[in-house]
């Protein structure tokens, strides 16, 4: 992004931008689904009518918005961070300790993409209870792809240097 967080300028910065902008329209739409479904599942078990296969889809929807809740909240560095002892290190320092703690987590996020790969190949003979079309492994693919995501921004972060809470 450009030096004041305004609108990208090159290529590169106008695709993480949309990719960006993607997450964020695709997660509230799945969270207005998931509401949407929980709702008229609970309404039609109540009328003596239960549809089975809400829940299901329900629970693949929250596990995509949630990976990209998680991403949507890294970039805007919305996630809770305690700095008290980083911000009493001098500048240098404190930058050291947030490029460990960034290699740290995207150590931690290969091993969830690579695992999770692994997880919705072994999970893709197993199907819904309600829904027996459909398998399994698009609830467990949002854990592979929300971590490469989480990767993406974190080395996007990295790359940007100190971020934007620090001050001088």
């Amino acid at each position: 992004m450009t030096a004041d967080h305004g609108e990208p300028q090159s290529p590169l910065e106008r695709a993480y931008f949309a990719l960006g902008r993607a997450e964020a329209v695709l997660a509230a739409v799945l969270l207005v689904a998931m509401v949407v479904l929980i709702f008229s599942g609970g309404v039609a078990r109540m009328l003596r009518h239960p549809i089975n296969w809400t829940t299901d889809f329900a629970t693949c929807f929250f596990a995509w918005a949630a990976f990209l809740a998680a991403d949507i909240a890294w970039r805007n560095d919305a996630l809770m961070n305690i700095d008290l002892l980083t911000a009493r290190l001098p500048q240098g320092w404190r930058r050291g300790v947030e490029m460990f703690n960034h290699l740290i987590i995207l150590t931690f996020l290969g091993f969830l993409v690579y695992a999770g790969v692994q997880l919705a190949w072994v999970s893709s003979a197993r199907s819904f209870q309600g829904i027996p079309w459909i398998s399994y492994s698009w609830i467990t693919m949002s854990l592979p792809v929300g971590a490469a995501l989480l990767a993406l921004t974190t080395l996007v972060r990295m790359r940007r240097g100190s971020d934007s809470r620090e001050t001088a």
